[in-house]
């Protein structure tokens, strides 16, 4: 869903991106070792913190893309190594929040499975030539929810984060469902 406003966005992230001499493989890194401040903000019980480690860290994960295809960087590797840092850091973010105790263990668990799900699902799609980037729980939509329980959590009620984490679970696998189901209508049609 968040897809939809790319364009506008990259208004903004282009210009930004020609003045950036930085390797954008290194700018993921960066955004990768971010997530991992986020998660260790959130097992230090530092909300505020983890949400603004959230939002600088999907701040990298935007600009090295952009980068890569500004300086004319863009490799297949760059691809796999943004993709499969995407997930290590879900996963780094999700355990930061159960480990602080702001969600059950069992619920964080489920929102980690219906994170890389989602994921796999594509990838899984992608192998079998099938562009399958359906759903409506992307992972910008998913950390954004987490983000918004964050801050309700810190300025409210430390429960929002449980009902984040509950949204983001119910989202991610309704997301699979939906690529599964798209995938086996592209897969009848070859």
């Amino acid at each position: 869903m968040l897809n939809k406003v790319r364009p506008q966005l990259q208004k903004f992230i282009k210009p930004l991106a020609s003045k950036i001499g930085i390797h954008p493989n290194i700018l993921t890194i960066i955004g990768l070792l971010v997530s991992l401040l986020a998660a260790y903000a959130f097992s230090q019980k530092n909300l505020l913190a983890g949400a603004l480690f959230i939002l600088l860290s999907g701040f990298f994960d935007v600009i090295d893309g952009a980068v890569a295809r500004n300086n004319n960087t863009k490799s297949k590797f760059g691809g796999f190594l943004d993709s499969t840092s995407d997930r290590f850091a879900d996963a780094f973010i999700i355990i930061g929040i159960i480990y602080g105790g702001y969600v059950d263990w069992f619920l964080g668990v489920l929102a980690l499975v219906a994170s890389l799900s989602v994921s796999y699902v594509r990838a899984r799609a992608e192998v079998e030539g099938i562009k399958c980037d359906v759903g409506i729980a992307e992972r910008a939509e998913r950390l954004f929810i987490i983000i918004g329980g964050v801050f309700l959590g810190y300025f409210i009620n430390p429960y929002f984060i449980t009902l984040a984490i509950i949204l983001v679970i119910i989202l991610g696998f309704i997301t699979v469902l939906q690529r599964i189901y798209h995938s086996w209508k592209e897969l009848k049609k070859l």
